[in-house]
């Protein structure tokens, strides 16, 4: 739902050596998290370190960096001598995955609305939505990721709350759009978008939270119909 948090250093700036590491790691990181919103990894598929490397033009060094971090994300299994290999979700994860993240995207949609109530620049928002509809007139499926994210991480920088940033990283939705599908689903609801965005800038809380809760609300009842037809969910 939105770009992994950066890692702030509490101990004051880092040496120039040390950013430049940090910053190749994160490179890695942000290429498989697109490698897998765009459907190129697969959940279960194992990461060879050495293919990372070469993909990305990096040393074994940072490519394990990596990998520690989309451990730490939730996004990668790392186990001892076998590697590391995407996270699978079961349905039932997702489901509960999908159930915290309708009320987290509530309150991310209310707190940016409510931000333009008070008077905050909404330049970035409405640069994300033309990227949206501009993806969906050219039905390209990368652009629609790259697009999404953008809309996403306008919402939360608009809507400045730093700790519900942190808390919408730790959710596994990088995997789930992967095994599930999502992106497919949500390019069929793409119109919800612009919902969404429209009572953001009317600087309205209560109808962009509601916007925004319906939107995932209709993912988990797709996703449920797609996968589990014969399953129903409370």
């Amino acid at each position: 739902m939105t770009a992994l948090a950066p890692n702030l250093a509490i101990d004051g700036p880092a040496s120039p050596d040390v950013e430049a590491s940090d910053g190749a790691a994160r490179a890695v990181v942000l290429g498989v998290v697109e490698m897998l919103e765009a459907g190129r990894l697969a959940p279960g598929q194992r990461l060879v370190e050495a293919d990372l490397g070469v993909r990305f033009g990096v040393g074994r060094n940072t490519v394990r960096e990596a990998l520690q971090r989309l451990a730490s994300e939730g996004l990668v299994d790392l186990q001892r001598n076998r590697g590391a290999r995407v996270r699978e979700l079961t349905l039932d994860e997702a489901v509960e995955t999908l159930e915290v993240t309708e009320l987290l995207t509530g309150l991310a949609a209310r707190t940016a609305a409510r931000a333009t109530a008070d008077g905050a620049t909404t330049e970035r928002l409405e640069a994300a939505l033309g990227q949206l509809a501009a993806s969906m007139a050219s039905d390209d499926v990368r652009a629609f990721v790259r697009a999404r994210r953008a809309f996403y991480g306008a919402l939360i920088r608009l809507g400045g709350n730093r700790e519900l940033q942190r808390i919408l990283s730790t959710i596994h939705v990088h995997v789930l759009r992967a095994q599930f599908q999502v992106t497919d689903i949500q390019r069929r609801l793409h119109e919800d978008y612009q919902a969404i965005g429209r009572a953001v800038l009317a600087g309205a809380p209560a109808r962009a939270e509601r916007a925004a809760r319906r939107h995932v609300r209709r993912i988990r009842t797709q996703l449920i119909a797609w996968h589990s037809p014969e399953t129903t969910h409370g």
